[in-house]
């Protein structure tokens, strides 16, 4: 990202220059100032509580904050991250202007392209830019920034994907008892499988940033509510948040979504059957839906199984009257600032299991001691 607001910045001046830039004051309050038709409104307020909450419970923000030292320096790096993400728009947004006061008829690009640029091809702004306004050595060195940062996410997301699918899925779920070593190899599969998906997604989806736009969506939606149920009211517990993901996701979707050809099942109020569109704030009703239910089964299974109406082998997630030892200890253990992040402390010698561990870290009953493996295989001859 760094790379591109440098390059950006690089750029802007080479393609002020150009002859067939115009002025970008001129009926700068006509072309830029504009009106909001209040039948609009619902739309606007499901986008702006969806780009302000939505962005929160993002892997990528978290993996900074569980990495910062203290909790005061995590507040201090989400506090200037905000206003850097104002900062880092500005170069985007001076090349948008550029480009709306080109006349690209004067450019290479009307001898290849249509004029005025279609709208599916406005995505491609920045490229038009750098290649058509600028000379051939800054286009190079800015197109080599921009793809440089995108293949650097795009094999980060790809990674970290693959090591949340082998850890919170199939060693969680499927095989708790696997190695380190088979993990890794789950993981070099998985890494595979992302890739071939990510693949297929990228050739059958049009837009990359409806796409963003579509993820952001869908974690205000469903992960929005879980992060504030474990934050604030934990007590909460998986049937709750299974039900949350599940009733939210699906009055999500029922509102219809074109990038991914699902059509509409429910009609929220103030439909628009002319244009086929919601003109309600469905997507914020889903994220309230998703946080009701959540609320709502978590204390039904709470006192159904804490009341003894439901056995408590039926609580098959362990999260209510099975709860583990283990999980038990983690939980009463305290910890200040962002060492509960990294537990090293345990009470009554349980197993935290938050920290990674293998076969060799546990000790093994050797006679009346129990011994670690490492020092078992070793005989007293040795």
């Amino acid at each position: 990202m760094t790379d591109i607001f440098l390059f950006q910045w690089l750029s802007i001046p080479f393609a002020f220059t150009h002859e067939a830039v115009g002025d970008i004051m001129v009926n700068s309050t006509q072309n830029w100032i504009k009106t909001l038709d209040p039948v609009y409104t619902g739309v606007y307020i499901d986008s702006y509580l969806l780009l302000m909450f939505g962005g929160i419970p993002w892997q990528v923000y978290f993996q900074r904050v569980l990495s910062a030292s203290t909790e005061r320096n995590a507040e201090i790096l989400s506090y200037v991250a905000a206003f850097g993400c104002v900062i880092m728009s500005i170069p985007s947004i001076l090349i948008g202007a550029i480009a709306s006061v080109t006349d690209w008829n004067q450019t290479e690009y009307a001898k290849i392209g249509q004029v005025p640029i279609p709208s599916e091809d406005l995505n491609l702004i920045l490229p038009l830019v750098l290649q058509y306004l600028t000379p051939q050595a800054v286009a190079f060195v800015g197109l080599g920034a921009v793809s440089a940062a995108v293949m650097s996410s795009a094999d980060s997301s790809i990674l970290s994907a693959s090591a949340m699918f082998a850890r919170n899925v199939y060693k969680l779920i499927f095989r708790q008892k696997a190695s380190e070593n088979e993990i890794l190899w789950v993981m070099r599969i998985a890494i595979f499988g992302v890739g071939v998906l990510a693949t297929i997604m990228g050739i059958t989806v049009d837009s990359i940033y409806t796409l963003w736009f579509l993820c952001s969506d869908l974690v205000y939606v469903v992960l929005f509510p879980q992060l504030l149920c474990v934050i604030y009211l934990r007590w909460t517990n998986t049937y709750g948040s299974l039900a949350g993901y599940i009733l939210g996701l699906f009055f999500r979707l029922a509102g219809g979504e074109a990038a991914l050809n699902i059509p509409i099942l429910i009609k929220y109020p103030f439909f628009d059957e002319e244009n086929q569109a919601q003109l309600f704030p469905y997507k914020t009703l889903g994220m309230l839906i998703t946080l009701t239910s959540i609320y709502s089964f978590s204390f039904m299974t709470k006192y159904l199984f804490e009341h003894g109406i439901l056995h408590r082998k039926l609580d098959i997630f362990m999260c209510v009257v099975n709860t583990p030892d283990e999980a038990i200890a983690l939980r009463d253990t305290e910890h200040s600032e962002m060492t509960a992040m990294t537990p090293t402390e345990e009470k009554n010698y349980k197993i935290n299991p938050a920290l990674k561990f293998s076969a060799e870290d546990l000790p093994v009953l050797q006679g009346n001691n129990y011994v670690y493996e490492k020092q078992a295989d070793i005989s007293p001859d040795k």
